[in-house]
């Protein structure tokens, strides 16, 4: 489906695809995980975690993203091993890591109380 928009918007505009690209801004993704211990229980941080950010645009369909004014992270427990996978995209490279950051001492700080 989104491929097939995308080909309509293409023909549409008349423009080369990197024409079409241009028009649009540079987002920036860092993917990341935090290791947890078995005990914990990761429902639980993720939940503290869509509380703490209850005042930004919340989902919590598949794990927590959180969306900002300009950027965004999602949180997400792995099935297989007690992690939680962290992907953050921004505006730069340097943005999108230091929110990944932010959020890991987030729930770092969650995980020690």
């Amino acid at each position: 489906m989104g491929i097939g928009l995308f080909l309509t918007h293409l023909a549409k505009s008349g423009k080369k695809c990197s024409e079409l690209r241009t028009q649009y801004p540079n987002y920036f993704i860092s993917k990341n995980k935090i290791e947890l211990t078995p005990e914990i229980n990761v429902d639980a941080v993720l939940i503290a975690m869509k509380e703490k950010y209850k005042h930004e645009q919340v989902n919590d369909v598949d794990g927590v993203k959180i969306d900002f004014a300009e950027e965004w992270v999602h949180l997400r427990k792995s099935n297989t091993e007690p992690i939680i996978r962290i992907y953050s995209e921004s505006k730069s490279m340097e943005k999108a890591e230091a929110l990944a950051e932010k959020i890991i001492g987030e729930i770092k700080a969650i995980v020690d109380n």
